[in-house]
């Protein structure tokens, strides 16, 4: 009865590992997307968007064993492209550039947490593959075993409520 429950639990754990995998990369598609379209939009300077569409398109086009360092990429070019407070009042003054801005700072800020519940999960899963009832009686099936998804999410601190301009 134990082994089945047991099997039962980790059989649940990877399901929510597959749907928090599932969200963290529709945030981390919509991050992508807010900043190429950002990007294109003519409201950055020539530089800061040939640097932010670089990023945003190579971490749209990454595979998944190099996912992480272009994401990581991203977020490098996001801080950068928004160190300053001024730079994003600049921006919110220009036409469109508040509703841009807004839209930036919602996937800039649900990506951590979408990559929190994804690592929650498969640490949770984790712990549970590593009993040694789990291994001996190959409770996991074939299941991969779960890895977590490490990378630089920090946002711009321009974009946060600390630094976001008064």
């Amino acid at each position: 009865m134990y082994l089945s429950w047991t099997a039962g639990r980790l059989d649940r754990l990877h399901a929510r590992i597959d749907a928090a995998r599932a969200a963290l990369d529709a945030q981390l598609v919509r991050r992508a997307s807010v900043a190429m379209e950002l990007a294109t939009s003519s409201l950055l300077d020539p530089a800061a968007s040939l640097l932010l569409l670089d990023a945003a398109h190579a971490a749209r086009q990454a595979e998944d064993e190099h996912r992480e360092v272009a994401e990581s990429q991203l977020s490098l070019a996001l801080r950068a492209v928004f160190e300053e407070p001024e730079q994003v009042a600049v921006l919110v003054a220009e036409p469109g550039g508040e509703e841009a801005v807004r839209d930036l700072t919602a996937a800039v800020r649900r990506v951590p947490m979408a990559r929190r519940f994804h690592n929650d999960a498969v640490r949770a899963a984790r712990a549970v593959r590593e009993h040694r009832l789990v291994r001996y009686f190959r409770l996991a099936g074939k299941a991969p075993f779960p890895m977590a998804f490490e990378m630089d999410d920090a946002p711009p601190p321009a974009l946060t409520p600390e630094g976001a301009p008064a």
